[in-house]
């Protein structure tokens, strides 16, 4: 296994503080500092960190793949926050601090799965050679 830099070291635990840090604010803000006044507050904290417990497991192992595909579900608590803070006044800033907490998760796996990936070898290929590849393979060569 490839030693990991000093850089991605950084961006890892930077992704894993702002990630593990969305869970723990959403579930304190499902639980106790605005629950819903109707519903179970523990049954919807519960419903609103699933979602995140989903890639906690790769992003705790520092997988890239995982880092990245983790974005995908961190799109929805980027556009919860969004919409509480252009319609719900009284809880602006605890979509603020989502927001914040999102935002920085993003941009840490991002960037973690970009170095991590570097490192292990683990690049895309140019779109014209995976042509080139499909031609020569559907081509029998």
């Amino acid at each position: 296994m490839t030693v990991m830099q000093k850089k991605t070291r950084m961006l890892r635990y930077s992704a894993m503080t702002t990630n593990i840090g969305l869970l723990a604010w959403v579930a304190l803000w499902q639980a106790a500092l605005s629950p819903h006044p109707h519903l179970n507050s523990m049954i919807m904290a519960v419903v609103w960190i699933a979602p995140l417990l989903l890639p906690l497991r790769g992003i705790l192992a520092g997988r890239p793949y995982t880092h990245a595909w983790a974005n995908f579900i961190l799109m929805f608590y980027f556009l919860h926050a969004l919409t509480i803070l252009w319609v719900d006044g009284g809880e602006r800033w605890l979509a603020l601090v989502e927001l914040l907490l999102t935002t920085g998760a993003f941009m840490a796996n991002i960037l973690f799965a970009r170095h991590r990936g570097r490192e292990l070898g683990l690049k895309l290929k140019k779109l014209s050679q995976v042509e080139k590849e499909e031609k020569a393979r559907h081509e029998g060569r």
